[in-house]
């Protein structure tokens, strides 16, 4: 393609290097999609201590292996190391300071499971760092590319104290909302630490939120253009049941706001080539699933055969999954003949609550508390459908590996799932099965329509070969946000403080 651009992407997390969520699977798969349109694209992430311990092929920037960062008039030091994504010539500088990122957790502290105290530090420290580090390389993106909140006060140094320095001048800045519920909001100190001026600070003022300042909100109206993570949560999130109180500073910008469906990684998720998994598979010859599902049973001891719905989840435990519903939900679904098998971590009520099920229903249901790679890809191998009842889901990737692996999806019509999964229709191009009303009858009734199309073998084996063909690949993502790039050079805007 034409307009080959340069591109920092800067970004808490990228898959495989560090990863908490859906974020780090963006940041490990769209830079390279970028790389084979043409563009140089390049990832400024923390160098956290698990990274360190990895021992992955880090390597010293020649004469340029130190940053000095000044921040509320003191001077600290980041180090500067660079890696590659695996299999791709995608740069990946990481920004280190031992003090800051010399911890475990990415996050939270794993001994408590609490955001780290001195989070705002921590990014904004990193945030600055990545720009020191565009202006000291001499390499010049012409677009910087921001995720979430952590990068969020990149956009408003760029358009105010940095906006007549050389090395950005001309940028262009996209900011994109992976999920609006974290935001990023601290103290009005913070925002003195940075450097801003209190005209930004000031009530209603462009980072002012409810007597603090708000990382995500400085994102949204700093920067060129704003991305999230799917058409419909785009739609969504500009309204009072999904904005988190930002819904009236995105409908200022909706003109500015561009919904884009994330990719799915195949060279990960697919059947045909997973090492996961017992027996790989296509949708030419569907044996090898069979025998996955057989496997998955057997090693965790369910009371199933080939005749059982056998329904997976993998997910954050949270009210935002939708598990509230899945609980009230549990005694009706196993009324309708399924075996679930669920694994993941969150709240520890739904921790003891499903431990409880499964001792209550032993064989037909087995949690396990934890992440686990290979069993992950067992599920989705073996199972036969795929729960995501999200209360909201800015996009989802589950129910696109789902789709991959024949895995149908039951979800609910919120964010990525309503832009990706299409309900069942006996004569119509369906992919799996969709309920709007958040509630566990929905739920239910959905679930209900679910089992008797799997009672239908030619029925269902349709259903999963339909969604078998779907193409969620990035490259198709990629391609957008080559658009939006170029599309922002042409109309950089300049944020007024007042």
């Amino acid at each position: 393609m034409e307009n080959k651009l340069s591109i920092l992407m800067v970004a808490a997390e990228a898959h495989p290097l560090a990863k908490v969520g859906g974020l780090a699977d963006v940041l490990g798969a769209l830079p390279k999609a970028l790389c084979d349109l043409g563009h140089d694209v390049r990832i400024a992430m923390p160098y956290y201590r698990s990274i360190k311990e990895r021992k992955i092929g880090v390597e010293k920037i020649r004469g340029l292996d130190k940053l000095d960062v000044v921040l509320g008039g003191i001077k600290q030091r980041a180090t500067l190391r660079r890696t590659h994504l695996p299999r791709s010539t995608v740069s990946v500088y990481l920004i280190g300071n031992d003090q800051l990122f010399g911890r475990e957790g990415i996050y939270t502290d794993p001994r408590t499971g609490k955001d780290f105290d001195d989070n705002a530090e921590r990014f904004l420290f990193f945030s600055r760092a990545a720009l020191e580090l565009v202006d000291a390389t001499g390499w010049r993106p012409d677009v910087i590319h921001c995720h979430d909140y952590q990068a969020g006060f990149i956009p408003v140094w760029i358009r105010t104290s940095l906006a007549e320095r050389g090395a950005f001048r001309d940028l262009g800045t996209v900011f994109t909302i992976h999920n609006l519920a974290y935001q990023g909001v601290y103290p009005t100190e913070v925002g003195r630490k940075a450097g801003l001026g209190e005209d930004l600070m000031r009530p209603m003022g462009p980072l002012e939120f409810y007597g603090n300042i708000n990382m995500m909100k400085a994102g949204i109206t700093f920067a060129d253009t704003i991305t999230t993570v799917s058409p419909t949560y785009a739609r969504e999130i500009q309204t009072a049941e999904f904005g988190h109180g930002l819904e009236g500073v995105l409908k200022s910008r909706s003109s500015d706001v561009i919904g884009i469906l994330n990719g799915a990684d195949y060279s990960v998720w697919n059947p045909a080539a997973d090492s996961l998994i017992p027996c790989q598979y296509t949708s030419r010859d569907l044996d090898g699933k069979v025998k996955c599902k057989q496997h998955l049973i057997g090693r965790l001891g369910l009371a199933a055969d080939a005749g059982t719905p056998l329904a997976g989840i993998v997910s954050r435990m949270v009210d935002q999954k939708g598990f509230d519903i899945v609980m009230e939900s549990m005694d009706a679904m196993m009324g309708l003949g399924l075996g679930l098998v669920v694994l993941g971590t969150g709240d520890k009520k739904y921790h003891e609550a499903l431990c409880t099920y499964a001792k209550r229903f032993a064989g037909r249901i087995s949690v396990t508390i934890g992440f686990d790679e290979e069993m992950a890809h067992l599920i989705e191998a073996g199972c036969d459908m795929f729960l995501m009842p999200s209360k909201y889901e800015p996009c989802g990737l589950n129910q696109m590996y789902s789709m991959m692996y024949g895995t149908v999806p039951v979800v609910r019509r919120t964010g990525g799932l309503a832009d990706s999964v299409r309900d069942f229709d006996e004569y119509g191009d369906s992919t799996g099965f969709v309920f709007g009303e958040y509630h566990a009858r929905a739920l239910i009734a959905t679930l209900e329509r679910a089992v008797r199309a799997f009672a239908k073998k030619d029925q269902w084996t349709n259903l999963m070969l339909r969604a078998m063909a779907e193409d969620f690949s990035w490259q198709r993502s990629a391609i957008a946000y080559s658009e939006v790039y170029a599309a922002t050079l042409t109309r950089k805007r300049v944020v007024s403080a007042s």
